[in-house]
């Protein structure tokens, strides 16, 4: 299928690796310039070199989770069609742990990070006619863990901004919605397996099994999701032929959301 993206510019923050750097790569290779941004040259530039292999893209040095690298981004990358906030950090933890520097890291980053570029971009899309807005939020923000309660709210966060904000594209040809991912196989997955496994000593076959039977048993498909299979419902929400669909939440989450709607 055409996605029809072709002479569209893409920003993805947080795409260095993981579900990112997957969502760069489909978009890429969809035929969009994608723009890649990070805060480590060498990770940059080797993210970079492999997204240019399926298509165009260009790399900016800048951290998109201060009003410092949103700036950089604003200045460098003006002419945005598609803005993918895909930035985000997790961990688990006990509750009564939980510090305000730790409410406030997970807020920055997974919050204010996205709305601060989505401020930057979206009078601009309207101004141009055209442009797509994604929140890559979670499942969590649905059905919060017991053990990543700070890390839901931020995700519950996100789908109140992108419902809010579409609210404002009435009329346009500017859309934002929200895809929500399950528990996905990317990088710092397997350190996470382990910070909530029974036993440091288990195969990661293992800890990924125990992870789904005792933590997210009422995953439909008790497996890890791919990056790409993240990438694939993004890309088409970026394209043209999502234009119906606006002020979404979508899932990907494998089935953990027990609800019909």
């Amino acid at each position: 299928m055409d996605l029809q993206l072709t002479g569209r510019t893409a920003l993805v923050t947080g795409s260095t690796a993981g579900i990112g750097l997957a969502i760069a790569k489909r978009l890429a290779a969809e035929g969009a310039e994608v723009i890649v941004t990070g805060r480590q040259p060498a990770k940059l530039d080797a993210a970079a070199a492999e997204i240019g292999t399926s298509g165009r893209v260009r790399a900016i040095l800048a951290d998109a989770a201060t009003p410092e690298g949103a700036a950089v981004l604003a200045r460098e990358a003006a002419e945005v069609d598609i803005l993918v906030n895909n930035l985000g950090i997790y961990e688990a933890k006990d509750f009564t742990a939980i510090s305000d520097a730790d409410w406030h890291r997970l807020f920055e980053v997974n919050v204010v990070a996205g709305a601060r570029l989505a401020q930057a971009y979206f009078s601009r899309m309207r101004a141009r006619g055209w442009g797509r807005i994604v929140f890559v939020s979670s499942e969590s923000g649905l059905v919060p863990p017991p053990d990543m309660i700070h890390y839901a709210v931020t995700k519950s966060a996100q789908l109140t901004i992108a419902r809010g904000l579409a609210q404002l594209t009435k009329g346009s040809a500017v859309t934002v919605n929200t895809v929500l991912p399950g528990p996905t196989r990317s990088e710092g997955i397997g350190d996470f397996l382990k910070s909530v496994a029974s036993s440091p000593d288990l195969s990661p076959e293992a800890m990924e099994e125990e992870f789904f039977r005792l933590h997210r048993p009422l995953s439909l498909i008790q497996r890890m999701i791919e990056p790409d299979e993240i990438a694939a419902l993004v890309a088409y929400l970026a394209s043209p032929l999502a234009a119906a669909t606006n002020g979404a939440a979508l899932r990907v989450e494998g089935g953990i959301v027990p609800t019909i709607a």
